[in-house]
């Protein structure tokens, strides 16, 4: 089946890494061995880009941005429209290549290129509601208004966990803002990121439209760091680790650029004693072991009330002991592999340390060592009892890992909640209004989605999506996350024939 993936994108053996539409830019940058987590066998080759491709690849978005710009936004849109349509005739093949490349399971994979499908349906709406404000004016005869322009070269460097949809959310936002985006995907993830820049020129071809308008550069840190520093690029938007997202902010803020920044989560779950436990034991059973715990929004934390503590464990045990785990491709499975080997060993080395700081292994996960999988990626998930005071609560470990604490009072259960440095996600699990509008006021939870009977993971498009604390503070996809792909102009028009000056200033000669 893989080859038949790679054959219908015309991937082969070598890949260029840098392109701009459908030019690819000829680097001399080393090889990466993309391999997959199913089984750890090579899958392509990708070149990295170096310093002179990388220039070429800027080179032309910035001219690019030029002709961009003055494209009216509503046929920016149209653009979009036509991403979006090819991304429905790709999604099958598409959503395969992620789970095969990344190692989601298939579900996921296809819900992943949803979003992609659904933020294209957003942003051609979009296009056409990038409103500013009108202000009354204190002097006579005097028109006062705001207007939005693009900011020009958009940078976006994204995560391994969603190789295309984050970047989706990021360059049909910028796009249909007049914006011309720059993608370095992961190191881990880089065959989707180059079939998704294919599909995209495909488009720009057809529309006879400058191929920078959408560029695909690859490699690891420098390459995030030569972004980082380029005052060509006036945002960056960067999605991953809390060290990289404060690497990258504080160099962007060096230079006076804007960031975006999505980081780490280290998302909480309360079930208080209100709870329906039918909604919250699946609720936080995918939000633990969805895309094997290697979700931004994934649950790390079940705080529970003492009263149904039992009652929660029992049925959590009892619903971990029916995970199937196996190949990604498979429409049964519930978890694929880990992304890669590293990322096992530090799920393994978490729990080592969970035991050695006291908790309580209500189910221990380690290394799968079934034959037909032993030699991929794969994990059993665990949880852990541990108490309020637990050191390793201020870590995310992203993996499988479920923390369950509990608590005996609301206002204790939201303490726990938010005394950890990051602030993503965060659910109640009650029946009870009170606790519900308790959790949702100033003295509840201080993530940046706050949800009531749904779990931490699994955010729709309208909405704006981000967090708080260390997690960054950004916000990407719906609502007016919009206005951070542009630059705020307020204008001021005087169509009388004095000169009042504000604030009733008298300067006369």
């Amino acid at each position: 089946m893989l080859q038949n993936i790679l054959d219908h994108f015309q991937i082969n053996g070598v890949n260029e890494g840098s392109w701009t539409g459908q030019q690819s830019v000829i680097s001399s940058g080393s090889l990466l061995e993309v391999l997959s987590p199913h089984n750890n066998q090579p899958i392509a080759s990708i070149k990295l880009t170096d310093k002179q491709a990388y220039q070429k690849v800027v080179e032309e978005a910035q001219g690019a941005f030029l002709k961009w710009r003055n494209v009216p936004a509503p046929k920016r849109g149209e653009i979009v429209r036509q991403f979006g349509h090819k991304l429905r005739e790709e999604k099958e093949m598409l959503s395969k290549l992620v789970a095969h490349e990344m190692g989601k399971s298939l579900q996921e994979s296809y819900g992943e290129v949803q979003e992609m499908i659904d933020i294209c349906d957003f942003a051609v709406g979009l296009s056409r509601q990038l409103y500013g404000l009108t202000m009354h004016s204190e002097r006579p005869m005097h028109r006062m208004y705001e207007q939005w322009h693009p900011l020009g070269v958009v940078g976006i460097i994204s995560a391994f966990n969603f190789p295309v949809a984050v970047w989706s959310w990021n360059s049909a936002i910028a796009w249909v803002c007049g914006n011309v985006c720059i993608w370095k995907a992961s190191e881990k993830t880089p065959l989707t990121a180059l079939v998704c820049q294919k599909l995209i020129a495909e488009i720009l071809v057809a529309n006879q439209l400058p191929q920078g308008i959408s560029c695909l550069i690859s490699g690891a840190r420098e390459v995030g760091e030569w972004m980082s520093e380029d005052n060509r690029l006036p945002l960056i938007s960067a999605t991953g680790s809390v060290p990289m997202g404060k690497a990258v902010g504080q160099t962007v803020a060096k230079r006076f650029g804007k960031s975006l920044l999505e980081l780490g989560g280290n998302n909480a779950m309360i079930i208080t004693e209100n709870a329906d436990l039918n909604i919250a034991i699946p609720a936080a059973y995918f939000g633990a072991i969805g895309t094997s715990g290697q979700r931004c929004t994934s649950t790390r934390r079940l705080i529970v009330h003492r009263s149904v503590l039992e009652e929660v464990i029992s049925r959590l045990v009892n619903a971990y002991a029916q995970i199937t785990i196996g190949d990604p491709l498979d429409a049964k499975t519930h978890m694929g592999p880990l992304v890669d080997k590293l990322a096992v060993e530090s799920y393994l080395a978490g729990i080592d340390v969970c035991k050695k700081l006291g908790g309580q292994m209500l189910v221990e996960g380690g290394r799968l060592e079934a034959d037909h999988l032993k030699n991929g990626c794969y994990v059993t998930p665990s949880i852990a009892l541990v108490d309020a005071s637990f050191p390793n609560l201020q870590k995310e470990l992203f993996a499988p890992l479920l923390y369950i604490i509990a608590y005996d009072d609301l206002k204790e259960a939201v303490k726990i909640q938010n005394d950890v440095p990051q602030g993503l996600s965060s659910t109640i699990m009650t029946t009870n209004i009170r606790e519900a509008e308790y959790f949702l006021s100033h003295n509840g939870s201080d993530c940046g989605i706050a949800n009531v009977n749904i779990g931490t993971s699994g955010a729709e498009i309208g909405g704006a999506f981000g967090g708080e604390k260390e997690t960054g503070g950004g916000r990407e996809s719906g609502s007016d996350a919009w206005r951070n792909y542009m630059r705020r102009q307020t204008v001021t028009i005087n169509y009388s024939d004095e000169l009042p000056l504000s604030q009733g200033i008298k300067f006369e000669l």
